[in-house]
Order: structure tokens, then C-alpha cells, then sequence
């Protein structure tokens, strides 16, 4: 039986940390700036010095988006149990009246909790920022990138915990969840455009394969919700929008959904298995 007074007081004290992590506010700083200074560059037709509007920089930050806050997400989630092994301080912890389970949700909350907050505050600045200038275009899609952004990070958390429960050492860790971001970045998305035309991949299959990235899940839910058409991705967007239709957001919601459920059960069961062991 979970004790939830218990997941809270871990939670809270591994939030605590991790906000007073100077790295953190060097991102949250990161994410306002580069989202303002994009919005500043993405409208070609103005004075440097106007704000474009919010569907604009939604298209601008979608890159942005997928090369930091996987890294991240990973980072902060592969260092959170692998450090503390290594110092003997998660051991000091395991040998509280705690289970494991508790330990790691705990963990994995104030992290979650500061990696959103970060993200919030960063963007959201950002968002808020737009409307006092009076920018264009629907704000409902900027605000559902920061939520697929959100969910984008929870994501990659979820895997970074998964590889700070298999490695034994910092280092191996860390240098998991860089492997894991090139593997997503560059493997998942130039790799799939690259086999999709040697290999003349049907556009089902390309679709599919494409799902099955969370990096890519970001980029066609953020498109989508700031176009609300995928055709800039070319025939396999345009296949994805008339095939899910208006089922097509909530697919996208579901399936970084998974990628934050399974990874995480994942990283119980080796964790609470190599305690165990």
C-alpha cells in the first residue's frame, strides 16, 4: 500500500532540490528569451522589433521545443536516482521506513513538478508577453504547444527514471539519456525521412513508425493545433489529417501519455526488482 504522506514529504524535498538547481533557471531564462526572440524573427513582412503572431512563433518554437526539452527532461531524469546511488544517499533513503515505490514516485513528482514549472514559467512569459503586445493568430494553439510541450517533457522524464534505474554510475546515466536524445532527434526523425525514401516506405507505414516517436507526436500535435492541418509535413501529414480527423489531437494526447505511463512503470518494476535482487 502506497503511503501518499510519505510520496508528498520525498516530493517535496526532491522538488526543493531541484529548484534550487542553478541549471534550472538557466532553462527557464532560455525558454522566455528564445521563445520572445523567435517571435521577434518569424514575421519576415514587419519591423525587426514587432512580435509576430502566436501561430507563427508556435511553428518557430516546434523546433526549439524538440531539440531542449527532451534533453532535459532526460538529464534531469536519468541523474535522479543514478547520482544518489553513487553517493550511497538513495541507500540511506531505502533504509527509512519507505518502500520503493514511494521513493520513486516521489522523486519522479518533484522533478516533474519543477521540469513543468520551468516550462510554464518560461513559455508562459513568453505567451503573456505576446498578448500585451497584441500579437495575432489563435492563442488557443500556443497554449496547446505548452501543453504538448509539457507532456513532451513528462515524457522524456519517464525515460531518463528508466535509465537512471538500469545504470549503476552517474556517468552511464548521463551518457544514456544523450545516446537516448541523438537516438530520438536525429535517428527518429531525419533516419525515418531518409528510409522512407530508399526504401519507397508506404505512407501508412511512415505514418505509423512516426507515432511511434514522442518527438514526433510533439511536432504534429503542435503543428496541428497552430494550423489545425498538417500539410506542411507533406503526404503523410496530410494522410494523418483526413484519417484521424478530428480524433487526430486526442490521439496525439493519448499516445505522450503512454510514453509517460510505460517507461515509468518500467523503471518500478527493474527498480523495486534490483532491490530485490
Amino acid at each position: 500500500m502506497i503511503d501518499l504522506k510519505t510520496v508528498w514529504i520525498i516530493g517535496r524535498k526532491e522538488l526543493q532540490e531541484t529548484l534550487s538547481n542553478k541549471w534550472l533557471i538557466v532553462y527557464t531564462l532560455l525558454f522566455a528569451g528564445l521563445a520572445l526572440a523567435l517571435s521577434s524573427l518569424s514575421q519576415p513582412d514587419v519591423e525587426f522589433t514587432a512580435l509576430a503572431s502566436y501561430n507563427r512563433t508556435v511553428a518557430s518554437l516546434v523546433n526549439l521545443v524538440l531539440l531542449f526539452v527532451p534533453l532535459i527532461g532526460l538529464l534531469f531524469g536519468a541523474t535522479s536516482l543514478a547520482s544518489e546511488r553513487e553517493t550511497g544517499a538513495l541507500d540511506y533513503l531505502l533504509a527509512q521506513p519507505v518502500s520503493r515505490i514511494e521513493v520513486l514516485l516521489g522523486k519522479y513528482i518533484g522533478v516533474a513538478c519543477a521540469l513543468l514549472a520551468s516550462l510554464n514559467l518560461g513559455l508562459g512569459t513568453a505567451g503573456i508577453i505576446l498578448a500585451w503586445q497584441g500579437a495575432g493568430g489563435d492563442a488557443n494553439g500556443y497554449v496547446m504547444t505548452v501543453i504538448m510541450a509539457c507532456l513532451l517533457g513528462l515524457a522524456m522524464l519517464s525515460i531518463g527514471f528508466l535509465i537512471s534505474a538500469l545504470a549503476a554510475k552517474t556517468a552511464t546515466a548521463i551518457g544514456g539519456a544523450i545516446f537516448t536524445w541523438l537516438l530520438f532527434v536525429f535517428v527518429g526523425d531525419l533516419g525515418l525521412i531518409g528510409a522512407s525514401l530508399v526504401t519507397e516506405m508506404p505512407i501508412q507505414t511512415t505514418l505509423l513508425v512516426a507515432l511511434l516517436n514522442p518527438l514526433q507526436l510533439f511536432k504534429m500535435g503542435a503543428i496541428f493545433s497552430a494550423h489545425t492541418s498538417l500539410e506542411v509535413l507533406g503526404p503523410v501529414g496530410l494522410y494523418a489529417t483526413d484519417t484521424f480527423d478530428t480524433n487526430f489531437m486526442p490521439l496525439m494526447v493519448a499516445s505522450l501519455a503512454l510514453w509517460i505511463v510505460i517507461p515509468l512503470l518500467l523503471a518500478q518494476w527493474y527498480f523495486a526488482k534490483r532491490g530485490a535482487a
